[in-house]
């Protein structure tokens, strides 16, 4: 692990591989941490050289004071990749990420040539939704939310199937700071791109979830449907479907990449 001092924000980060592959960036989730890729690590390491990053409010990044905004949470990857002399690199965003990845596809497509956006949308969920969340992780911790955010980002059958893993993430959940949570939810809240997203020149592979109550199938179709050079692929998962259809994703990205 590293740390980069970013106009005033720390952000850290992961980066191995041989600077002669191509770089691919990959950025978590609300509420998860560089961590959460480990499944892609082994599996696309040998062809890529990846960079893991935790959003700012996360992980050990910094948690400068809130609200954020997906403007900010995008130009720090493209600080990031200036600190590190990085021209052009491939992103790949799951749920939070994917927004930012839709940031970066209509405002810096000079430094993506390619985009993978997985489990998100143009428009996630309502301000009323979003503000309720703020509020009561606020006032009530975050252990008020992660059982039913435990329970949309697995199924069912991997819940019973893969506890070790349930507990993993939930601890990933647990030690995730409550301000720069919260201030992610507003950066999120805030974000749309449904007039944008023909905006985006980049070639895109969109990945949903079968099963995903959050970002839904339809929510990922609309993204397929609405960027100019964008395919679309549905894995047998819930929301994390890169935890929970691990070789799916990976080969799914193989292929596109």
């Amino acid at each position: 692990m590293a740390v980069a001092e970013l106009n005033g924000v720390r952000i850290n980060y992961d980066l191995t591989g041989d600077a002669s592959m191509p770089t691919l960036v990959l950025s978590n989730s609300l509420g998860a941490n560089l961590a959460m890729w480990e499944p892609q690590v082994n599996p696309l390491g040998s062809r890529f050289r990846l960079l893991r990053y935790d959003t700012r409010g996360h992980g050990s990044s910094s948690v400068p004071p809130g609200p954020y905004t997906i403007v900010a949470l995008g130009q720090d990857v493209l600080h990031l990749l200036d600190f590190l002399e990085i021209e052009q690199a491939g992103f790949c965003g799951i749920s939070m990420g994917g927004v930012i990845g839709q940031w970066l596809g209509v405002n810096a497509p000079d430094r993506i040539h390619k985009l993978i956006l997985a489990n998100t949308a143009a428009k996630i969920g309502v301000a009323e939704v979003w503000d309720t969340r703020i509020e009561t992780v606020l006032r009530d911790g975050l252990d008020s939310v992660i059982p039913g955010t435990l329970e949309r980002w697995f199924t069912p059958p991997f819940h019973a199937a893969r506890p070790e893993i349930i507990a993993t993430i939930s601890a990933m959940l647990h030690a995730t700071n409550l301000q720069g949570y919260a201030a992610c939810c507003a950066a999120i809240r805030d974000a749309d791109f449904r007039a944008s997203l023909h905006a985006i020149p980049t070639p895109t592979l969109v990945i949903a979830g079968t099963h995903d109550p959050v970002t839904t199938p339809k929510d990922a179709q609309f993204l397929a449907e609405n960027i100019p050079r964008a395919s679309y692929v549905e894995l047998p998962a819930a929301h994390l479907s890169n935890v929970e259809a691990a070789s799916e994703f990976s080969a799914a990205l193989h292929g596109f990449l």
